[in-house]
């Protein structure tokens, strides 16, 4: 019963797997100096925008200069009614915004728009109530840089979890850390690709391959020791990768790095339904965990911190994303342990899920190498 609960859960899951997007990040720079002002500069992804706003006007899948800047004010609007601030608990009032601005970040397009926050008096504390894209994407998450003279750091922004101290006036600056580390679960949790990759990792580590086909392994010690052998690899890979991408060492194209992540997917599932790798596959992981470090990377590189901050920022957020992938294996691996044994499993689950979490994948490829869209958005 367990086995066919778990086949048909991946199965009802497919839908969301299918119609996943990339992680929906914001970026938001907010400079004080002990003045009444607050300088705002805000990123925002032009996806995002054109789901919420439909800027691709004439729907042919590009966006132009021009369809962007006549919906300026619609973007000037939006933005602002996402955004508050308070300085010393009496609300700043907002500035017409700057001039209209695109920049590039490594994920594509956004708009960028600037403004400055009046506010009643010096501000020494700073409250921010973030609600960009409250309502139609949950996995939205703004991220946040302050700088107050010599002082500054980061915060990781949940729309709608209501007004947050950003800057506060005391000796101790707020912490950014707990909330990079949630950001690095967040982002485990909801990066569809890393999930299918662990979970087709993990699949068959309960079984042994027989001449006849797959069994239920015997022992869980060996079972326990090949998934810390798979995990480890996949953490040091990412890991190494992720710190070189966010300190600018290794710098790779971000339409590159997200085909090779769902190539990794791709041959990860079809190796369970074909066994290539049969033994030591640690070391396949190892080379797949090296291309899903850059994509971690995405969030943080563009923090712009000084060295010293970024180290810190890297840290919470690396171990953000073990506690998440810990929490997948701890919940997937005793219910493939007791499922081991059953027919379902072996020859549904198995290579159901396997064969769709290739054929998906290989969907993903094409759209990601050749900037197709072939499924629902």
């Amino acid at each position: 019963m367990i086995a066919r609960a778990l086949l048909l859960a991946i199965t009802l899951c497919a839908p969301g797997f299918a119609w996943a997007h990339k992680a929906s990040d914001a970026y938001l720079t907010l400079t004080t100096d002990g003045s009444p002002a607050v300088i705002q500069r805000l990123d925002v992804a032009l996806r995002d925008l054109d789901r919420d706003l439909v800027l691709d006007h004439d729907n042919d899948g590009q966006l132009q200069w021009r369809e962007v800047l006549t919906r300026w004010p619609d973007i000037d609007r939006f933005t602002s009614q996402g955004l508050t601030l308070s300085a010393d608990g009496t609300a700043c009032v907002a500035g017409p915004a700057g001039a209209p601005a695109l920049d590039t970040h490594s994920d594509g397009r956004y708009a960028v728009v600037t403004r400055t926050w009046r506010c009643a008096g010096p501000v020494r504390q700073l409250d921010v109530d973030y609600r960009l894209f409250a309502d139609s994407d949950p996995t939205h998450r703004g991220i946040a840089r302050w700088q107050d003279g010599p002082r500054g750091g980061t915060a990781v922004l949940v729309p709608g979890s209501g007004p947050r101290v950003l800057v506060d006036g005391g000796d101790t600056p707020p912490a950014g850390f707990a909330s990079l580390f949630r950001e690095g679960i967040h982002h485990i949790l909801i990066g569809t690709d890393h999930v299918l990759f662990l979970l087709t990792l993990l699949l068959p580590a309960v079984l042994v391959r027989t001449p006849p086909g797959w069994a239920g392994a015997r022992a869980w010690r060996p079972v326990l020791a090949e998934v810390v052998q798979v995990v480890t690899a996949f953490t040091v890979a990412h890991s190494i990768t992720l710190g070189l991408a966010v300190f600018g060492v290794v710098d790779p194209p971000s339409r590159w790095v997200e085909s090779l992540i769902a190539a990794s997917v791709v041959l990860a599932a079809v190796n369970n339904l074909v066994p290539v790798v049969r033994h030591g596959r640690w070391k396949l992981t190892f080379v797949f965990g090296l291309v899903h470090g850059f994509g971690f990377a995405g969030a943080l590189k563009a923090l712009g911190l000084a060295d010293g901050s970024l180290a810190t920022s890297l840290l919470a957020f690396n171990l953000g994303v073990e506690t998440g992938q810990l929490a997948i294996v701890a919940v997937f691996l005793p219910i493939a342990w007791a499922c081991r044994d059953t027919v379902v499993y072996r020859r549904r689950l198995l290579p159901v899920a396997s064969l769709s979490i290739a054929l998906l994948a290989a969907v993903w490829l094409a759209e990601r190498a050749f900037d197709v869209s072939l499924m629902p958005a």
